[in-house]
């Protein structure tokens, strides 16, 4: 509780996520874990990494982990070590985060863009199938907001698959974690379900050539004394890795978390003029994040009002995300026009993600519902 500006009034400040909370969880932890690294001083690899690879690998009952730098990073070592070369085709939703489109860029093949589902977010399956050309090397499904894309169906295209697990971490789709259809990259940014104290990422995978490659190319291509392809820096760093041990730990009880949150809002939400989130039949999903939308105009006029509001009133809300890839300036060059992808366009208008992470309360729950239904008739 915090005073408001008058001096009088005590009101909720409630944070779109709480990273303190999950600190405070761990930090007796976390602190013996520095201690054991500066006492060894093994910054750079060393136990801490390995162990953290084989916890989060049989996290996912999967055979293989390599941690790297960061989340881009792993995606874009993944697509490298399948065969994505300068000439190929990557297929990706326009409904993500830059960075999916930014790691096929930076390898120097073309992001084919397909629209998402109107009612998931997630990637059209069949605009993807039908995207599909002989420069094709990969379909990348975007498991959006704590949740995996149909993966079994992209892989009757016979391409490659190679998900963006960056939100998902713990997710299953009939029962099976992503990368367990070939391989995953994913993101330990801190906001993430499993988050780092800084950036960090990893590439799971049930194939253990593709995985001696991506290690390879993460560390200058081979190791210290060998270097038998072009590599990059991109190392988990060994501090990194204690703490991602730790929470990992905890991950599965903060994921239950999560859900009861999910469904304590889908609750509260159910009178009010909001589209709730929808669940894949198959799906267990983790609730990485919580989005509405905000019925509109066809602009964001009224969801920005919102959200100012909220924000007026102490609710840190959020918007994941406001511009599809292909409107983004860095990737004017691809040609998409305005209406390309009309349903990534419309809900990138009306979005709205509202605080959610393991620690929320009831309480803090019923004041962004009170503040959001209020928010909606100002609006």
């Amino acid at each position: 509780m915090l005073m408001d500006g008058a001096g009088g009034t005590a009101i909720f400040r409630v944070p779109f996520v709480d990273l303190r909370a999950a600190h405070t969880e761990v930090a007796d932890e976390v602190e013996l874990g520095f201690k054991r690294i500066m006492a060894a001083a093994a910054f750079i690899g060393g136990e801490e990494v390995l162990a953290f690879e084989r916890e989060y690998a049989a996290y996912g009952a999967l055979p293989h982990c390599v941690g790297v730098a960061n989340g881009t990073d792993a995606l874009e070592l993944a697509l490298r070590a399948i065969g994505v070369h300068p000439a190929s085709e990557v297929i990706l939703p326009a409904n993500t985060f830059i960075a999916t489109a930014e790691a096929v860029a930076r390898i120097g093949a073309r992001p084919v863009l397909v629209d998402c589902d109107p009612v998931t977010y997630l990637i059209d399956v069949d605009a993807a199938l039908a995207s599909v050309t002989p420069a094709t090397a990969a379909i990348v499904p975007v498991h959006l907001y704590g949740q995996l894309a149909p993966v079994e169906r992209l892989r009757t295209a016979g391409v490659p698959i190679v998900e963006d697990a960056a939100q998902c971490q713990g997710a299953t789709r009939h029962g099976r974690a992503a990368g367990s259809w070939s391989i995953a990259a994913t993101s330990f940014y801190p906001g993430k379900n499993l988050g780092a104290y800084g950036d960090a990422g990893a590439v799971v995978t049930t194939d253990q050539a593709i995985a001696s490659r991506v290690r390879a190319m993460a560390n200058h291509g081979g190791g210290k004394d060998r270097h038998d392809v072009l590599g990059w820096n991109s190392r988990l760093d060994a501090l990194q890795a204690v703490v991602l041990r730790s929470k990992l730990s905890r991950l599965a009880r903060w994921n239950d978390a999560r859900r009861a949150a999910a469904d304590r809002y889908h609750a509260l939400l159910r009178p009010f003029d909001v589209v709730r989130p929808t669940v894949v039949d198959g799906n267990d999903h983790v609730w990485h994040l919580y989005v509405v939308r905000i019925p509109g105009d066809g602009t964001p006029d009224r969801r920005n009002r919102v959200l100012a509001r909220l924000a007026a009133a102490g609710v840190t809300a959020a918007v994941h995300y406001p511009t599809p890839v292909h409107r983004a300036p860095a990737f004017a060059h691809l040609g998409y026009p305005a209406g390309a992808f009309p349903h990534a366009e419309a809900a990138a208008v009306e979005i709205l993600s509202l605080p959610l992470y393991p620690h929320i309360t009831a309480e803090q729950q019923e004041f962004v519902v009170d503040r959001l239904a209020a928010a909606l008739r100002e609006g």
